[in-house]
């Protein structure tokens, strides 16, 4: 089978290369001449451009920045794959052109799912991502040799769409348990309760959740977390507020109360505006607690 794969940066490169090492014959293009020289050096077969990589292509993947992007890509490359490929964007992106992406792909024949992504880019390297997708049933099961390939949970979510929506909703939870976990290190600290112990209760407790046992954002519990690596992403802050203002722009839409979401989306433009975007996005206890960790 031959992939198609557009987009071979921090994330998509290593999801092509897992592609490679499963057997399957990807052809790739990228802006950027070190993602380029990376994914060719994995065993990618470089492509001139857009269309030359989705040529022939049995199944089309895009894995790109933004929602307008993806959708211009789309509108370029679509003309050229052939009738009933199978097209899949592993972005994060907008409700809006996702939806619009799926509408242009059933108007060339093509099937189609929306397949963003969870893990970071140590998932995407280890292909333990998970997929929340978003289409036909036909669609999804035609995916999940592929998807299988990159990652190891796959969730069906529902009609075209439905995979983005999850996304949004699963990260706007996330951006909101890392602040009131910093939030309440900070205050340990400030009440002279060691770190060490407000880890072992809260992580066997009611305050259990990933931003704590997983991505633990103070130095110490959580050997593995990027606040013991200098909070090196990872998953950067600038991507936390792009998805948080993705979930903002959906409430809106859909007319949904979300006031927690908005305030994390404020404090996380403070600190991309503080020029503190490419850190972590656990870093956020720096800022909260006034000072390094």
């Amino acid at each position: 089978m031959t992939v198609g794969f557009i987009g071979l940066g921090n994330m998509g490169g290593p999801m092509a290369l897992n592609l490679v090492k499963a057997g399957f014959r990807v052809q790739g293009f990228d802006m950027v001449p070190a993602a380029k020289e990376a994914a060719q050096g994995g065993g990618v077969t470089l492509a001139a451009t857009g269309r030359e990589a989705v040529a022939g292509a049995d199944v089309v993947i895009t894995m790109l920045p933004s929602g307008p992007i993806m959708l211009s890509v789309w509108q370029d490359i679509v003309p050229a794959v052939g009738k009933g490929a199978l097209i899949i964007d592993c972005s994060t992106v907008d409700i809006d052109n996702c939806r619009k992406a799926h509408e242009l792909a059933a108007s060339a024949g093509l099937v189609s799912l929306d397949a963003p992504v969870s893990g970071g880019v140590g998932g995407a390297v280890a292909a333990t991502l998970t997929f929340m997708a978003g289409g036909s049933t036909e669609a999804f099961e035609r995916a999940k040799p592929l998807l299988s390939a990159m990652g190891k949970n796959l969730t069906h979510c529902g009609d075209a769409g439905a995979g983005q929506a999850a996304k949004i909703c699963n990260n706007m939870i996330l951006g909101i348990s890392m602040i009131a976990v910093s939030e309440a290190f900070g205050l340990a600290d400030k009440l002279g309760l060691s770190r060490q112990a407000l880890f072992d209760v809260a992580s066997k407790s009611s305050g259990q959740c990933w931003s704590l046992t997983t991505y633990c954002p103070v130095p110490g519990p959580v050997p593995t977390s990027p606040a013991n690596n200098g909070y090196k992403p990872g998953f950067a802050a600038a991507l936390m507020l792009k998805d948080l203002r993705l979930s903002q722009a959906a409430s809106e839409g859909a007319g949904a109360q979300t006031p927690l979401g908005a305030a994390a989306t404020a404090l996380y433009e403070a600190m991309d505006q503080a020029g503190e975007g490419g850190r972590d996005f656990s870093a956020i206890f720096e800022r909260l607690a006034g000072g390094q960790a």
